[in-house]
């Protein structure tokens, strides 16, 4: 288990990334009508507001950049979307096609309790801040 615990930081990094970038293709998609896609207005409601959480939470996450709250903003949207979108339509999500608001959700909500591992912003400027000054002769 020493090897798996080794490459703990880097691999949530690379989860944090990966599913950062696919979150906000979601946004990029909604909102400029990419991939195939019809574009939203941000004035249409929930569209709108989880397409722009879609790409700046995504883009934030990618970064590591005030990772935990961006994953928290994000897996609240994603639970919004479930419960208000999908679950009325049938009790579980194979049945109403929320795996994916469900799975974004859960994901999020393990990203805000771990951190964003290694290559982050976050921690970039964790360590500045931890630096003491150099005192000017």
């Amino acid at each position: 288990m020493d090897v798996l615990d080794r490459g703990r930081d880097h691999v949530l990094a690379l989860f944090r990334i990966v599913v950062g970038l696919l979150f906000a293709f979601h946004g990029l998609q909604s909102l400029f009508g990419l991939f195939g896609s019809k574009s939203v207005s941000l004035a249409a409601w929930p569209g709108g507001p989880a397409a722009l959480i879609q790409l700046i939470g995504g883009v934030l996450i990618v970064l590591g950049l005030g990772t935990r709250v961006a994953a928290l903003v994000a897996s609240g949207s994603m639970a919004y979307a479930y419960f208000v979108v999908h679950q009325p339509l049938a009790p579980l999500p194979i049945q109403n096609k929320g795996e994916l608001a469900a799975l974004y959700s859960w994901v999020f909500v393990l990203l805000a309790f771990t951190g964003p591992g290694s290559w982050a912003v976050d921690r970039v400027l964790a360590t500045k801040r931890k630096q003491p000054e150099l005192a000017t002769a």
